[in-house]
């Protein structure tokens, strides 16, 4: 079965130590995993949410609920939110929220395989994955089946994004779905922020599953484009569970 690229681009894993958490020693002590894609030729960043705060794992096929949280036409919007901040609430005072970690870089490519679509990516950091990239999933390369939900379909209460939440996607987006309640994740339905999706793994190979090459290089981690790229600096986002792959 032929497969046609849709896109290709850069892909970071960052995670969030829960609120009032110095560090993260575990995945019990991370509150959101985040993915960010970054196409090629593009200054276009989006930010996706796991729902399960790991990445579903290829060989047992699971199939785990995101939504796309944030889209922007520059880095640097999608980089502020993921620094420290420190906010009031009414029954609890003030609370601060610990900057995000990097946990993973490389290179992805929207996919195209028959009748649905894969996201899939390699890895170019760290070179050695290892306790963070393990509890949270993150392989060295993995192809997951990528399908984007109709915002207008039905859900069980309290599953997914409340209604006022939802993308409301142009009209020619929506004809996309033939009134299904899933299509193929083509790379504009991305581009709305409040878009859900289901990611399912699917295999570890990617160029053998799907006979596709993502051009991988090795990469510094002193130039690691996600502190230069998404404007994220390394005084203020710990960098071991990227270089090294340790817990912080």
């Amino acid at each position: 079965m032929a497969s046609d690229i849709l896109e290709r681009g850069d892909i970071y894993f960052v995670y969030r130590p829960r609120v009032e958490q110095e560090q993260a020693h575990d995945i019990e002590d991370v509150q959101r995993l985040f993915v960010i894609l970054q196409p090629s030729g593009s200054d276009r960043s989006r930010r996706l949410v796991i729902g399960r705060k790991h990445l579903p794992r290829p060989d047992e096929h699971e199939r785990f609920w995101g939504f796309v949280d944030e889209v922007a036409s520059r880095p640097e919007p999608v980089a502020e939110d993921l620094q420290r901040r420190t906010y009031e609430t009414r029954t609890q005072g003030k609370r601060t929220q610990r900057a995000a970690r990097p946990a993973g870089e490389g290179r992805y490519a929207i996919v195209r395989h028959g009748s649905h679509t894969h996201l899939t990516y390699e890895l170019e950091m760290p070179a050695q994955p290892g306790a963070v990239q393990k509890e949270l999933t993150i392989e060295p390369e993995a192809s997951y089946i990528l399908a984007v939900k109709n915002p207008r379909a039905g859900a069980p209460a309290g599953a997914g994004l409340p209604a006022r939440q939802r993308a409301d996607l142009p009209g020619r987006d929506q004809e996309r779905f033939e009134g299904r309640r899933f299509t193929g994740a083509e790379p504009e339905l991305l581009d709305q922020e409040g878009t859900e999706f289901i990611l399912i793994g699917a295999a570890h190979d990617v160029e053998e599953e799907l006979d596709v090459r993502l051009d991988t290089e090795a990469e510094n981690p002193e130039w690691a484009d996600i502190f230069r790229r998404l404007h994220m600096p390394r005084e203020k986002h710990p960098v071991e569970p990227l270089t090294k792959g340790e817990w912080r």
